[in-house]
């Protein structure tokens, strides 16, 4: 049996954590989403169909740039907090192909499931929320990372739920609603507040995702280790 994770304190240490590195984590985002939000932007302004485009690349972003921050998230465990921007970037480098794989697959999937009837969307986005971590720091290969967040997060989907909901489309709905505010009084100050509330708010998102995957694995461990003591005093049962 899986131990249970507490999705209040993941939001919470999300928002710690943001907080407490935003002078490594906007300058991060700023390289990672500052020019796939002008991209984006002006596809869609362009033609309004090429969203679907948008929200692909936007997938394979925040799935590269939870790469980049989990190494952020690590250090703050081992109790290290020396983490720079270059140190981000470097660290996704050996793994930029899976990252870009995973992304794809990830965000070509949860669309389709938004577009059938949506509940399969918000399911895929729950159970495959750490596949960028497993990547990095576990280095399972190909797709498998995909494989092995479903087993993660199997029991405490809803925890996991919780968490994406709030960091992912909450925020989400929070910066679109800036940004459609900022266009009612210029096209261009309304881009120029869409890419700016896209590279403040995606770090929270790849957070909570770095985050969920520690606590996750340390729950993980601990149901481990419950079983194997069970089993041990089982055994002694005569």
């Amino acid at each position: 049996m899986t131990a249970s994770i507490d999705g209040g304190a993941v939001i919470r240490r999300t928002f710690n954590m943001y907080l407490a590195h935003a002078l490594v984590l906007l300058p991060a985002a700023a390289v990672v989403f500052g020019p796939i939000g002008i991209v984006n932007a002006i596809m869609i302004a362009a033609a309004p169909g090429l969203v679907y485009v948008s929200f692909l690349i936007s997938a394979v972003a925040i799935t590269l740039f939870t790469g980049m921050v989990v190494k952020l998230v690590d250090d703050v465990q081992d109790g290290r907090r020396d983490t720079s921007v270059g140190q981000l970037l470097l660290v996704v480098t050996p793994v930029l192909g899976e990252l870009f794989l995973v992304g794809t697959v990830a965000g070509i999937g949860i669309f389709i499931g938004f577009i059938l009837i949506v509940v399969p969307g918000l399911f895929l986005a729950t159970v495959w929320s750490v596949a960028a971590p497993i990547i990095v720091l576990e280095r399972p290969g190909g797709l498998l990372a995909l494989r092995r967040s479903r087993e993660l997060v199997r029991g405490n989907g809803w925890q996991v739920f919780s968490v994406v909901f709030v960091m992912v489309f909450l925020v989400g709905l929070f910066a679109s609603g800036v940004a459609l505010a900022a266009n009612s009084v210029g096209t261009g100050l309304g881009l120029a507040i869409r890419v700016i509330m896209g590279m403040l708010t995606a770090p929270l998102a790849a957070l909570a995702a770095a985050v969920l995957y520690f606590e996750l694995r340390a729950a993980s461990s601990m149901a481990s280790t419950d079983d194997i003591d069970l089993s041990t005093i089982t055994s002694r049962v005569p």
